[in-house]
């Protein structure tokens, strides 16, 4: 899961945020919207490609608002609470840009074919990219219904922490439900380009009754669940029947099979648990003789094209309906079924090979990724290896229920990545997170370093004349760490007029830079000649837009005296000659400037003063004002004050570190010292005083209890955090209503009412609570116009803080 969801930092288009945590990605598309007069930068690229297609982008974030909906409590215990909100609040700013009036929305940005049929990295995107919308005037009920279904969603998601921003995410999909409601036609009809790629062929009637269904999610509000009842009847059938579909799935397409699940949850009514319990039975045991397509590996198949993202989708469905269903057979059954396709996903198949990129034995290495791969070349075979993991990506997987996988780059069914494709399976993963449990990485994910020289210069003795050198230099780009464009590049050829002639250069062939004339003196006897590329542009974006030539001949008149054998920048063999420096404007990419090498004697500026946060008991961490050097800064020191001998505590590279192995309630002051790659020491810095917290009391805890009002209901959201410092084995809470409220509905645990006391109890999965974590639950209620919250709370009879 924590790598799951680290994909779609890598699929962030725009100005990338602090929080990114992707090293090898870098800003891209920053005029995106330039020509509508907007700002649409931002969003994810869709694939591996680099449209920002709006449709499944929409999709892919009502998925992962979903799961957290649903299972928040195992984001917030797997600690990866933070980076899902950071994801979805990415997403949900570009849909609030992409939607400047009611009935406007910016569905897509970039066209289809243009973008396929160059292969580089995002950075450096060189052909034009058109916006395109939908309006009153030609329609997109499903692109408007879908975009308003994933801000209703993540919407729920931000009420607890962000209720601002939450209420702002409302009011867009609001808008846009009512403009989906009344346009009713097809997105392609307005963005017509759309139509070779993600045209919704189910049309937009899905969108309207899964829209509805979140907004009365996310406000509680009957007429939104009215309108996903009304609106129903009119989905699709299988072929000449009045069945409703079941023989396809969740996708980016079609989220009727979400809506079964979803109604089935909220009103109990027979008809849409009919229509779960069918679907779900045809990707188990089947229906009426017919079921999905299994391999002999267990894999279910229903299509060829990134199958395993088929599976995912079912999946988490599966999982959410089996957390509710009262029927055991089927609970027991769905739940699985879900299992075993994860796992298999995961590497439980007769390759013994993970599918998710980065993750387990075996994983693919090769996914049709243009930003991953890493190609200066505008080609999918050059390089030859990939050259970034783009950890978290699922695959499309096997084509065929045959369990048969090859890891081609160009097989773009098999080995495709797309935001939808790691929807569905993200959220299936927090649920059974919460089931199974798991610890994330530490220090994930390392920072990745280049694999080749990204900026270089090569030289070419092209003529070696008595009296002069022609030379032939070229500049190449093949950057990806991240990949960026030289723009202001110039580059030095360093030699020794031998004599008292006058110098003479001479121009030659050039690609595109200036070819020098002059040459002017260094210091004594070191002359040069420099190439000012300044304002052409050299990228790794094609074969000649990645490399830059220019040619020229320095030497001296007839009479004069040459030997080149003692230029400082003299290489008589071709290739790469880091003695011709190049520059990034002022700063120096590449290569050795003449002269002797003077030993580094400077110590690096003392660190910041040392800032503590998530002080506990026994941990906690330090963060610091970077030092500067004259050269660069490889590490620090940090070390705790203890008399004559201050213990090291740690060497971090940055400029933070978790501290663990602390008494409580026990004071420590610490320090920092920084160090430079000549092994110079700074001074120390300043230091920190800090006091760890007291030892947590076993069997505490605190509730937090939190509500979505309307006229004469609500919902509740219920978490319970341990706060003391044993696992809580299974758990009963206890609270009594002071407004005369009634429970209607409940989720994630089994609630009860008798007079005003309310009674929840764990379930299978969620019954154990570690230290530090939490657990969420949830309800809808009745009230008679007031609703008081409760003002006491008791776990297994233990009095319980309110959070």
């Amino acid at each position: 899961m924590q790598k799951s969801l680290l994909f779609y930092e890598a699929q962030q288009s725009g100005r990338l945020p602090d929080w990114n945590r992707v090293s090898w990605r870098g800003d891209s598309a920053l005029t995106d919207g330039a020509d509508a007069g907007l700002d649409l930068t931002g969003g994810w690229y869709d694939a591996g490609d680099h449209v920002k297609f709006g449709f499944p982008m929409a999709f892919s974030a009502t998925m992962l608002a979903w799961g957290a909906v649903e299972y928040r409590g195992g984001y917030t215990a797997s600690g990866q609470l933070p980076h899902l909100l950071n994801n979805l609040r990415h997403v949900n700013d570009y849909f609030i840009k992409a939607h400047p009036a009611p009935n406007v929305l910016y569905g897509q940005v970039g066209k289809g074919d243009d973008d396929h049929k160059w292969w580089g990295p995002a950075e450096v995107l060189p052909m034009a990219r058109p916006a395109y919308r939908i309006d009153a005037s030609c329609g997109g009920a499903d692109l408007a219904g879908e975009t308003a279904a994933a801000m209703a969603a993540s919407s729920m998601v931000f009420r607890p922490t962000d209720a601002a921003y939450a209420d702002r995410l409302l009011g867009h999909a609001r808008q846009l439900y009512t403009f989906a409601d009344t346009v009713r036609k097809s997105y392609h009809e307005c963005i017509t380009d759309a139509t070779s790629f993600y045209r919704s062929w189910s049309g937009w009637q899905d969108e309207l009754v899964w829209g509805a269904i979140w907004l009365h999610r996310a406000t509680g509000e009957a007429s939104y669940l009215a309108k996903a009842e009304s609106e129903y009847d009119k989905l699709g059938t299988e072929n000449q029947s009045t069945t409703r579909s079941y023989k396809w799935t969740i996708a980016w397409d079609n989220k009727q099979f979400g809506a079964y699940v979803l109604l089935a949850n909220l009103t109990g009514k027979q008809k849409y648990v009919d229509d779960a319990n069918r679907w779900l039975d045809y990707w188990t045991v089947g229906v009426d003789g017919q079921r999905v397509p299994y391999s002999p590996g267990g894999m279910a198949v229903l299509d060829s094209w990134g199958a395993l993202r088929y599976a995912a989708n079912t999946s988490f469905a599966a999982l959410v309906y089996s957390d509710t269903t009262t029927d055991a057979t089927r609970k027991a059954r769905y739940h699985d079924f879900a299992v075993r396709q994860i796992n298999y996903a995961l590497g439980d198949n007769p390759r013994n090979s993970s599918y998710v990129i980065g993750f387990g034995a075996n994983a693919p290495r090769n996914p049709h990724h243009r930003t991953a791969h890493g190609s200066w070349w505008d080609s999918q075979t050059v390089p030859v290896e990939t050259r970034h993991t783009l950890y978290g990506a699922l695959v499309g997987g096997p084509s065929a229920a045959n369990d048969a996988y090859t890891d081609s780059r160009s097989d773009y069914v098999m080995n495709e990545v797309a935001t939808d494709y790691n929807a569905g399976f993200t959220s299936a993963l927090v649920r059974l997170v919460s089931e199974y449990g798991g610890t994330p990485l530490a220090g994930f994910p390392v920072a990745e370093t280049p694999d080749l020289d990204e900026l270089s210069v090569e030289t070419t003795v092209m003529q070696a004349e008595p009296r002069a050198t022609g030379l032939k230099v070229m500049v190449y780009n093949k950057s990806a760490f991240p990949a960026r464009a030289l723009t202001d590049g110039r580059f030095r050829y360093y030699f020794r007029p031998d004599g008292a002639g006058p110098v003479q250069v001479t121009p030659g062939y050039t690609q595109g830079c200036p070819s020098p004339t002059t040459a002017r003196q260094l210091s004594g006897d070191i002359w040069y000649v420099e190439v000012d590329c300044t304002g052409h542009t050299i990228a790794p974006a094609g074969q000649s837009q990645h490399r830059m030539e220019v040619q020229f001949k320095i030497g001296v008149p007839e009479g004069g005296t040459w030997d080149p054998t003692n230029d400082p920048s003299y290489q008589a063999t071709a290739g790469p000659n880091r003695k011709v420096p190049l520059y990034s404007g002022d700063t120096r990419v590449w290569g050795d400037e003449p002269g002797p090498t003077v030993p580094d004697t400077t110590a690096p500026s003392p660190p910041g003063t040392p800032v503590a946060s998530a002080v506990t008991a026994t941990g906690l961490t330090l963060n610091w004002a970077a030092s500067t050097d004259n050269v660069g800064v490889t590490g620090y020191r940090v070390h705790r004050e203890a008399g004559a001998t201050d213990p090291l505590v740690g060497s971090p590279t940055g400029t933070t570190l978790a501290v663990s192995g602390l008494t409580a309630s026990t004071a420590h002051q610490f320090y920092v010292v920084a160090v430079d790659a000549a092994g110079n020491t700074s001074a120390a810095s300043a230091p920190v005083a800090v006091t760890t917290a007291p030892p947590p009391v076993a069997g505490a805890c605190s509730v937090g209890y939190v509500t979505s009002d309307w006229s004469t209901g609500f919902t509740a959201t219920v978490t319970i955090t341990n706060t003391g410092t044993t696992a809580i084995n299974g758990w009963t809470l206890r609270f009594s209503f002071p407004g005369g409220q009634t429970v209607n509905q409940g989720w994630s645990a089994a609630v009860s009412q008798t007079g005003a006391a309310v009674t929840a109890t764990n379930l299978t999965y969620n019954g154990t609570v570690a230290p530090g974590a939490s657990v969420s639950f949830g309800f809808n209620g009745a009230h008679t116009g007031s609703n008081p919250r409760p003002t006491a709370f008791t776990v297994n009879g233990n009095a319980c803080t309110l959070a």
